[in-house]
């Protein structure tokens, strides 16, 4: 797609510059390699086609990062900050459906945006902060999966944070399939996360949820208790990724478009349906999650597992290695912790992969530079796994958790330069055309960008403190 030569009325092409030498899409191999109907074509045809990027993307949203703060807000507060899960959610449709708007009309994607839109010295920083975040991101996954093989197989953690280095392998063999099998794969992951979690709250007898209660939290906002506000600061900077939006941007252009306005119009409305069909199913894992949390752990300070130890539910607690420890005990099934290792597995490799993408994009945007998928993987994965290493070898398998904290810190910081540069772009006529945002996007854009950051700046000295005794072991 070029839409600088599209040259119909309320098109962004005279607001544009010229390309650049040596411009290229990013993630080419993969850009317009799957097929649209005609604008004419039925409505099920064109969600066919439509349908894949959002579902990447959705991952982000319930990676392993979110899974540390929703048990712990369950566990704390029950069925309390369930309407703090739903607002998230509802931001992040917003913030994805306005940088899927930015591919489609513009052709490129965030990071190339910046570099062609913002001063020649804003490159290198940008560059480095996204490459941050991505680490950051990336650093959550590996301990995601390292602690899921370590419980389903009782490998030691360093070795199972080691081992993550090798999937390198699955995700180069998935992107010689091209996109849609990358799709189909992170569709197959994102299920198995649904159906472990549909099993535990549904099918086994012992866990039976109060839904008026769950629908009376969902609707009556509020910070009831002490510590509240902290535990939604933490799920709230956890749910909104920034390599996410240069991610979403770059994957709406893997579809072949065609440059008429009927055609945008089409697009633009069908990634939306996307992004909000996805990012429900994103809501509703985390919500599962927390629930969860509540019905088995709110109301006990501690319990008594296989061997005679003690598990204390404290608010500095590892929760997800609580949660598979105590599942089983606590309802009675043992396939409950086995179901939860499972989905957590999925989770952490479903969200590497968008991760590896998301490194490709921002890199190829920023800087121009070029390398293969799998030495991008390598050094990706290698900034994920040495402060793992390093931070677990010295202070052992309890680190965890503090590790996850000081990833959403990266990624706290990180966000505002993703958010507000995506914000200024897609408002702008100059830039979208007919396409800038409408109002309901501007305020609803603007006021989730505002409050996230608000929030994140609100909860940093508390975070940037806890990152510091993460790093110096005190």
């Amino acid at each position: 797609m070029q839409p600088d030569s599209m040259k119909s009325p309320g098109t962004p092409a005279e607001g544009k510059k010229p390309a650049l030498d040596g411009d290229h899409p990013s993630l080419e191999g993969m850009h317009g390699s799957v097929d649209v109907p005609h604008h004419d074509a039925g409505f099920w045809r064109q969600w066919r086609a439509f349908v894949g990027p959002a579902v990447l993307v959705s991952v982000g949203y319930m990676d392993p990062g979110n899974w540390g703060t929703d048990l712990l807000g369950g566990a704390q507060f029950k069925y309390g900050l369930l309407w703090v899960v739903g607002l998230a959610s509802l931001m992040a449709i917003f913030m994805q459906v306005i940088a899927a708007r930015l591919g489609v009309v513009t052709g490129k994607d965030l990071a190339q945006c910046c570099r062609d839109w913002y001063p020649r010295w804003t490159r290198w920083p940008n560059w480095v902060l996204s490459e941050s975040a991505i680490g950051a991101c990336d650093l959550a996954e590996v301990l995601g999966s390292a602690v899921a093989l370590n419980l389903l197989f009782h490998i030691p953690l360093l070795w199972a944070v080691l081992i993550t280095g090798f999937d390198v392998i699955l995700l180069l063999a998935l992107q010689r399939f091209g996109m849609r099998t990358i799709e189909a794969i992170i569709l197959l992951l994102v299920a198995t996360i649904g159906v472990c979690y549909f099993i535990e709250i549904f099918i086994l007898p012992q866990t039976q949820p109060g839904f008026l209660e769950m629908g009376r939290a969902l609707i009556t906002p509020g910070f009831r208790h002490v510590g509240m506000i902290y535990v939604a600061i933490g799920m709230i900077g956890a749910t909104v990724m920034p390599h996410n939006l240069y991610l979403h941007s770059a994957l709406v252009q893997s579809r072949k478009l065609q440059k008429d306005e009927s055609s945008v119009r089409r697009a633009i409305q069908f990634n939306t349906i996307d992004s909000t069909v996805a990012l429900t199913i994103a809501f509703f894992v985390n919500a599962a999650i927390l629930v969860l949390a509540a019905m088995v752990f709110f109301g006990r300070e501690s319990m008594v597992v296989q061997g005679g130890t003690v598990v204390k539910f404290g608010a500095d607690a590892d929760w997800i290695r609580i949660a598979y420890l105590t599942l089983a005990p606590l309802l009675g099934v043992s396939a409950a912790s086995t179901l939860f290792a499972v989905a957590l597995l999925a989770s952490g490799q479903s969200s590497t992969i968008t991760g590896t993408l998301a490194g490709q994009v921002v890199m190829e945007g920023f800087m121009h530079w070029r390398i293969s998928p799998w030495v991008r993987r390598l050094i990706t994965r290698f900034l994920a796994i040495l402060p793992a290493v390093f931070i677990i070898g010295i202070r052992g398998d309890s680190s965890v958790n503090d590790l996850l904290t000081l990833s959403q810190v990266v990624l706290a910081l990180q966000l505002p330069f993703a958010m507000f540069p995506l914000l200024q772009f897609t408002s702008s006529r100059k830039r979208m055309g007919a396409w800038k945002n409408g109002w309901f996007l501007m305020i609803a854009g603007w006021g989730s960008a505002i409050l996230i950051t608000a929030l994140d700046i609100y909860g940093l000295p508390d975070s940037l403190l806890t990152a510091w005794h993460v790093i110096t072991g005190n």
